[in-house]
C-alpha cells in the first residue's frame, strides 16, 4: 500500500518502472529461488515497465493504419 501512495505523484514512465521492477523481482525470486534471480527480474521488469509507461499517454490510443504503420490518436 505504501508503494501505491509513493507512486501517486510519479509520471507514467516512473510508475511503469516501479511496478515492473517490483513484479519482476517477485517473479524472478520465485522462479529461481534466490536473490540473484530477484535482482535480474527487478532490472528486466523495471526496464520493460518504463518502456511501456513511456509509450502510453492518457487519453490516447495506439492504432495501426491499413499499411501497418502505428499512430496515436485520441481514444
Amino acid at each position: 500500500m505504501a508503494m501505491i501512495g509513493a507512486l501517486a505523484s510519479c509520471t507514467a514512465t516512473e510508475r511503469g518502472a516501479g511496478v515492473g521492477a517490483a513484479t519482476g523481482a517477485v517473479v524472478g525470486g520465485v522462479v529461481t529461488g534466490d536473490v540473484g534471480g530477484a535482482a535480474v527480474g527487478a532490472v528486466v521488469g523495471g526496464a520493460a515497465g518504463a518502456l511501456i509507461g513511456h509509450a502510453s499517454r492518457d487519453g490516447y490510443c495506439v492504432y495501426r493504419d491499413r499499411h501497418g504503420r502505428r499512430y496515436e490518436a485520441r481514444c
